[in-house]
């Protein structure tokens, strides 16, 4: 029965390679693409469940016992993240139905979303750290297929700073694999753990760590995120908002899953320069979302704020920060694909990208005007929306460890983050109208359906937390207690 948890990687993966050969059917195409998300979220929600009476499930590739052979292993934090990629990618591809354009979807647009898809589970579920490389690797080349999709002179552009700056993070990675192949004999993640309490934390192993750090931090957008902003605001608004929901969300899980399992023996080096990190990145980001009056520009500073905020969570290490992490990741891919979305809509209704020279939409587009009014408030966490539950836990835990600093400055960005979309709302949405009845290009349905299904699933995710509380509280009880990890891998070997 263990076999399930390799299914969100094989199945995008065989599907993804089958629509390679079905190119000249979209239709088709379009719905296999759908009912693959579809699947993945039944089989994810089948592994939560099961996660909850059984324990953490772990499959071992060839029959080889762990440390010696690959293998996967699903928590309930990283099937949580399953789930959630699914239903993004789902309502995200019910989106590019109507505006992709038929030129994008014959140049293989869907067996590269599934593959990006594939590379996303694969890294959330893998238990070593080779394979995390490998999927990592599957994830960004199909990323980069999809950032270049048109071959549009912006897309070029931003597209060689995104690939360089992640061939060189790739680099990173397999020199950090090699020291810490070469001074551990491992790869395996709890065996990693293990062989580092047992040899402990020394300065060898805590430079390799610092190494790690910098490797995810590029990909997560943590610190060093300079690649972000144009890279997430050239792309089709459908590719656009999988990058916001999803590309950062595995670097963030990687620097989770590294330095609460392996690297915790030394946090006053590791985790209080995450700290560092996460609270420059802050700054940086609400100072971006001030700066410009391009619409996705604003919303992919959103994306770096959110990423700083989440992992002050990390930098604490207390169970409630980890809960309100893991709330507040689920809430931001779903909260930052509709953002996206909204933007995308937006520039399709008005053909400009600054919010200063549009005006009185929600006069001719009503609801579109108020999903915009839902994300806005969601993102600002106040409640009851899914923003609201993730804040407060990763405030309780900065009380908690009495980070008042940080907590000052948790307040000032969810302010700041406000006021940037609010500046968009009053601007663009309120006002007086330039769209005269004559000018008016209608908005499809097929467009509004999924920014209306993202707004859905927020306010759900707000009013349903204590639904999910027993999963998101036995994810984060897996990140404050590794041992639990550690003997689901290794106990029975």
């Amino acid at each position: 029965m263990n076999n399930i948890v390799v299914i969100p990687l094989i199945l995008p993966i065989m599907l993804g390679i089958a629509l390679v050969f079905l190119r000249p059917y979209v239709k088709t195409q379009r719905v296999i693409s759908l009912l693959t998300m579809v699947a993945i979220a039944i089989v994810s929600v089948i592994m939560l469940g099961r996660i909850q009476e059984t324990g953490i499930m772990r499959l071992d590739f060839g029959g080889w016992k762990p440390p010696f052979g690959i293998l996967f292993v699903a928590d309930s934090f990283a099937v949580l993240l399953v789930l959630t990629t699914s239903i993004v990618t789902a309502i995200c591809l019910l989106y590019a139905f109507s505006s992709i354009g038929e030129k994008r979807e014959n140049m293989f647009f869907y067996p590269f979303v599934l593959l990006l898809v594939a590379g996303v589970n694969g890294s959330f579920l893998t238990g070593d750290i080779f394979n995390l490389f490998v999927c990592f690797e599957v994830m960004l080349l199909a990323s980069y297929v999809l950032i270049t999709l048109g071959g549009e002179k912006a897309q070029l552009r931003e597209s060689l700073k995104y690939v360089l700056i992640n061939v060189l993070a790739s680099w990173f990675f397999l020199v950090a694999l090699a020291y810490l192949y070469g001074t551990l004999g491992t790869l395996n993640m709890a065996h990693l753990a293990e062989r580092v309490a047992e040899a402990g934390q020394d300065p060898i192993l805590t430079t390799i760590a610092l190494l790690f750090l910098v490797v995810f931090a590029l990909k997560a957008g943590l610190l060093l995120f300079f690649w972000l902003p144009g890279s997430y605001s050239v792309p089709p608004t459908a590719v656009a908002a999988l990058f916001g929901a999803l590309l950062t969300k595995v670097g963030i899980y990687a620097l989770f899953r590294m330095f609460t399992l392996i690297f915790i023996h030394q946090p006053e080096v590791t985790h209080m320069l995450i700290k560092g990190m996460a609270a420059v990145t802050i700054i940086a980001g609400c100072l971006g979302a001030l700066a410009y009056k391009d619409i996705r520009q604003i919303v992919a500073y959103n994306v770096v704020i959110a990423v700083g905020f989440v992992l002050i969570g990390l930098s604490v290490s207390t169970e409630a920060a980890f809960e309100g992490a893991i709330y507040y990741l689920m809430h931001d891919m779903i909260a930052k694909a509709m953002l996206f979305l909204l933007a995308g809509a937006m520039i399709y209704l008005t053909g400009e990208k600054r919010f200063d020279k549009m005006s009185g939409l929600i006069r001719n587009y009503p609801v579109l005007g108020w999903m915009f009014f839902v994300v806005m408030v969601s993102l600002a966490g106040i409640p009851p929306l899914s923003g609201f539950v993730g804040k407060v836990l990763i405030g309780q835990g900065l009380i908690e460890t009495g980070s008042y600093v940080l907590l000052a400055l948790a307040f000032i960005s969810s302010v700041v983050v406000l006021y940037s979309l609010l500046r968009i709302f009053l601007n663009a949405i309120f006002g007086e109208t330039i769209i005269s009845i004559e000018d008016e290009t209608p908005l499809p349905k097929r467009m509004l359906t999924p920014i209306v299904l993202f707004a859905i699933c927020t306010i759900a995710l707000g009013f349903g937390a204590e639904g999910l509380s027993s999963y998101v509280s036995d994810a984060a009880n897996t990140l404050a207690n590794p041992s639990i990890y550690i003997d689901a891998v290794l106990g029975g070997k």
